[in-house]
């Protein structure tokens, strides 16, 4: 039997799983918000890098059909889409009930009534929405958390109301989405793959319905492979697929780290810090990154590295959650917009407002008063965003500056706009031909560095 090797990377804002196998090659990948229960966050992205290591594990058993014929990646590809939908939507039908319950607990009579026909619309229209872009869209591929996904929908069909009727449907969609999104959902995987099966059957279908009635419809080349196709390869794969729906998947050894890793079930040395296994990860993705920069929820750490990935020096902002994924989020808030909105918003900036101060405490005031003297709100954003790595290239000094490779790791890595401050500040302070590593699970370089100490101290 395969052995494989867990790690946790338990932060202040998200929590993140990674499975490797006896080479450190990674099998499975979970994420999820921490928000207030460490523990669920903790055995949701465990869960979810579970369902993600069967995928790996169909793919890894197809490989030969993955590499040589299109269809195949896109059809498992597509299954596991589909099986992402069917999570999402049993979350949503849990925040409906948690909707149902929250109104009845809150409001009276005709407001009552009201607020309910209103959030029983919203539903209606966001959840096929949702489906459709799970099943022919991206939205799969994102890594974006149940919460982010409900509340960009929701917000926006509510500011189509009347706006007598906002604060009660905000206040009801606050009051709702933590106890739904802090409960742990363990799914049924073979259950949940079966029924993927049978949505992409009822969707090729369509596909193939619309072809045979309006030939002139454009689909992109792999649809175009799959017209008439996919019952052939679901019939070519489904022996592969029951196995893995049945695969015992044994973790031998697990390795906790992040900010909130004290609180993990986990003996004291399957325990490692935050600065350890971000550089263990990063110089596993890019083995000639010499200096490491973690931006997280609570902290920023500027890391330097050996050769072999081991930390010879650091130097980390530990006093407050300043210019750090927190502070990010409550600037979200502040604009009423989604995390992920943040950065995109700021790059439509042209000039960046000048902001005197990233204290979390401070910022609101600041921010009101800017937009009250007509600053647009992406020259705001734009302000913040480059103060944010002002702060961090300042430890970046501190720690003994930047030798190339530089890789910058942890979930403020996702956002454009740092990436772009990243960028430019670090070749302007450093030179232009440093190479800067920035990876699409950059978020999971601690997690993948705890995997690769348990795999290490596996005896």
């Amino acid at each position: 039997m395969k052995k494989y090797y867990l790690g946790i990377d338990l932060g202040s804002t998200t929590s993140k799983a990674v499975i490797i196998d006896e080479n450190d090659e990674i099998i499975g990948k979970g994420i999820t918000n921490t928000r207030a229960n460490y523990m669920v966050a903790t055995e949701i992205a465990r869960l979810e890098a579970m369902y993600n290591a069967r995928f790996t594990i169909l793919k890894q058993k197809l490989r030969e059909e993955v590499e040589t014929s299109r269809e195949y990646a896109r059809y498992i590809a597509d299954v596991e889409s589909a099986f992402k939908f069917l999570q999402f939507n049993r979350r949503l039908e849990k925040l409906n009930m948690q909707f149902k319950e929250t109104i009845s607990n809150t409001f009276k009579g005709e407001q009552q009534e009201r607020i309910r026909e209103f959030v029983n619309d919203i539903i209606e229209k966001i959840g096929p929405e949702i489906k459709h872009e799970y099943l022919y869209g991206d939205i799969a591929s994102k890594n974006q958390f149940f919460r982010d996904i409900v509340s960009e929908r929701f917000n926006k069909e509510v500011a189509k109301l009347d706006k007598a009727y906002f604060d009660p449907l905000v206040l009801v969609y606050d009051k709702s989405i933590t106890p739904v999104e802090n409960e742990l959902t363990d799914y049924d995987f073979k259950e949940l793959i079966f029924e993927s099966l049978e949505i992409l059957n009822d969707k090729y279908a369509h596909i193939d319905e619309t072809f045979s009635t309006n030939p002139g419809v454009v689909f992109d080349a792999e649809i175009n492979l799959l017209k008439g196709n996919y019952k052939k390869i679901y019939d070519s794969i489904k022996e592969h697929i029951s196995f893995i729906a049945n695969l015992d998947i044994q973790i031998t050894n697990m390795v906790g780290t992040g900010y909130g890793r004290a609180l993990l079930p986990f003996p004291e040395k399957s325990i490692k810090s935050e600065i350890l296994c971000h550089a263990f990860g990063a110089h596993a993705y890019f083995p000639e990154t010499r200096t490491v920069l973690d931006i997280g929820g609570q902290d920023t750490k500027a890391i330097q590295v050996d050769r072999y990935g081991l930390v010879t020096s650091f130097h980390m902002n530990d006093r407050c959650a300043a210019g750090c994924g927190r502070y990010l989020g409550y600037i979200a808030d502040e604009f009423s917009i989604s995390l992920n909105e943040l950065g995109p918003l700021a790059m439509e900036s042209d000039h960046e407002v000048n902001i005197c101060s990233t204290c979390t405490v401070f910022a609101g005031a600041e921010i009101r008063e800017l937009l009250n003297v007509g600053q647009e709100r992406s020259d705001i954003l734009a302000g913040l965003h480059k103060a944010i790595v002002m702060r961090a290239i300042s430890l970046l000094a501190r720690s003994g500056g930047v030798r190339n490779e530089f890789t910058f790791t942890g979930g403020v890595a996702r956002n454009q706009a740092v990436i772009k401050y990243v960028t430019e500040l670090v070749k302007k302070n450093y030179g232009d031909d440093l190479t800067i590593n920035i990876h699409v699970d950059s978020i999971f370089m601690g997690a993948l560095g705890a995997a690769m100490f348990a795999l290490r101290s596996k005896n």
